[in-house]
């Protein structure tokens, strides 16, 4: 549903009511105790039923693993899963739950993508990742080739943030020729991280190469910034693509 109100210029701007047709989250740092989102299970069930309000009905939480930061485990991640699975039964919380990771692409990445550990996965195999903002790393096609190699579908998460990429975006649309999903995340569509994050973001759905879309939700702060995505335009236009959430 879109509601509609007069803009400054005399024009009507659509305004979606919610986040339904998206559906599902694959990206979020609800899980409780396991990185800088979510600290206390009363904070993760504050956030799952502020994401329901938006419309959400299933959520795919992806705690952060890195060797300098967050060493978290499949089974610990789990373990999380469980307990915030039972807390939202037991307060009558209608939402799907699924956990997978959000991986930082460092040389311990790459050591347990070679001694293939299990890794945590959504959906057809896709294997969420992230890296440095500010510099591109030396070993990103070894990477993305070992991840590709071993089965898995890589998904770049939030690539509009990577400063890297400004004045470079040939490179983003060679990474995804190369099979690289690309994610952005939704409060960039406000300017939340910065105006050169909005460009990158809007340049990426004008030219169709977004593949899913995440929320990244860490506190209330940011479910509030999405309550602002739901104004701008171009979230109809990000609609408009063949995203992969609603399959997930």
């Amino acid at each position: 549903m879109k509601q509609f109100f007069k803009n400054l210029f005399g024009g009507e701007t659509a305004v979606l009511e919610s986040l339904a047709a998206i559906g599902v989250d694959m990206h979020s740092h609800i899980l409780p105790g396991l990185d800088d989102g979510s600290d206390t299970l009363e904070r993760s069930l504050e956030l799952v039923q502020a994401m329901q309000q938006l419309g959400y009905r299933k959520l795919i939480m992806t705690p952060h693993i890195m060797s300098d930061f967050y060493r978290n485990t499949p089974e610990g991640i789990r373990e999380k899963l469980e307990l915030l699975r039972n807390a939202i039964a037991e307060a009558g919380i209608e939402m799907e739950l699924g956990c997978a990771a959000e991986y930082y692409l460092d040389e311990m990445f790459l050591d347990k993508l070679d001694n293939n550990e299990e890794l945590l996965t959504f959906g057809d195999k896709y294997l969420l990742f992230e890296t440095s903002f500010l510099n591109e790393p030396l070993n990103l096609r070894e990477a993305i080739f070992k991840m590709r190699s071993k089965g898995y579908k890589p998904v770049m998460a939030h690539p509009e943030r990577y400063s890297y990429f400004y004045g470079k975006f040939d490179d983003l649309v060679a990474l995804r020729a190369q099979g690289v999903l690309l994610q952005p995340n939704l409060n960039s569509l406000t300017g939340y991280y910065s105006p050169a994050a909005k460009n990158v973001a809007e340049k990426l759905i004008d030219n169709g190469l977004v593949d899913l879309v995440g929320s990244d939700v860490h506190s209330l702060k940011h479910v509030g910034s999405l309550q602002r995505v739901l104004s701008t335009k171009y979230v109809s236009k990000l609609l408009n693509l063949p995203l992969l959430n609603p399959q997930l």
